[in-house]
């Protein structure tokens, strides 16, 4: 689905993963406005396992009228139909997830795109390859097809909760780069580049802080950022709400 052109030279902020963690993403918000950030992309799964879906969703929607790309993860979809390709936990996250949602939040949900195009970069949860398949972008070779279905320079995935770049390095090739939080990386426009940005919501790299990155179209460059927040109070609420235990003990540890 094209769209304008959001660059401009504006900085993107990249936001994925998101899964109902309000904190975590008032978190990020604040850090990229800090940063310059004037557009932004939320790639995906904007509600499941977290406690405040309602209030997450009504900041995607806020963003969305504001002209910021926001396409649909698996568990955004599951909230509209079949659940059950995910494990129990992420079930009964789900079905909690749906009475805790307006009619007017689902409906937000259920029109998302899988996908979203402009003059440089293509925008999906999981893979550019076959979206609706929710293929985990896992290495070089998945990332050579998402890449490959792209077709432009710039793929900004989420899905894999571990923030990641890779790039084209031959004909049939990527190469896996894992970037430093905070250190400007050089993403020239003559090679093409898969950036999955990590999760705000619910990272799974042993780091708890939450996860997004920033990208300068201007000046070809793309930063990777950790923000501290209070996890453990959201850990807290999740259980308050009666949210799986798994799910709770997952935030805790940003495991």
């Amino acid at each position: 689905m094209p769209c304008q052109s959001m660059h401009n030279g504006f900085v993107l902020a990249l936001l994925a993963d998101i899964h109902g963690n309000l904190e975590a993403l008032q978190a990020c918000l604040a850090h990229a406005r800090a940063a310059g950030a004037r557009r932004y992309a939320l790639l995906g799964d904007v509600v499941g396992y977290g406690a405040d879906p309602a209030g997450v969703v009504d900041v995607a929607m806020g963003l969305a009228a504001g002209g910021a790309v926001v396409v649909k993860g698996n568990h955004d979809a599951a909230v509209g139909g079949d659940a059950g390709y995910l494990n129990h936990a992420a079930s009964e996250a789900i079905a909690w997830t749906r009475t805790a949602l307006s009619d007017a939040h689902r409906g937000f949900l259920a029109a998302l795109p899988l996908e979203r195009r402009d003059a440089d970069a293509a925008y999906a949860h999981a893979s550019l390859h076959q979206p609706a398949r929710w293929e985990y972008i896992d290495g070089p070779a998945a990332a050579y097809r998402c890449m490959d279905a792209a077709a432009m320079p710039y793929a900004f995935c989420g899905h894999i909760h571990d923030p990641q770049l890779f790039f084209e390095s031959g004909p049939g090739r990527a190469v896996a780069f894992r970037p430093t939080p905070g250190t400007e990386i050089p993403v020239p426009r003559h090679r093409r580049w898969v950036a999955i940005p990590g999760s705000v919501g619910q990272p799974r790299d042993g780091d708890t802080r939450a996860a997004y990155a920033l990208v300068d179209f201007a000046r070809e460059r793309i930063t990777f950022h950790r923000v501290a927040y209070d996890h453990l109070g959201v850990a807290d609420k999740m259980e308050r709400v009666g949210l799986p235990a798994a799910l709770v003990h997952r935030m805790r540890r940003g495991v």
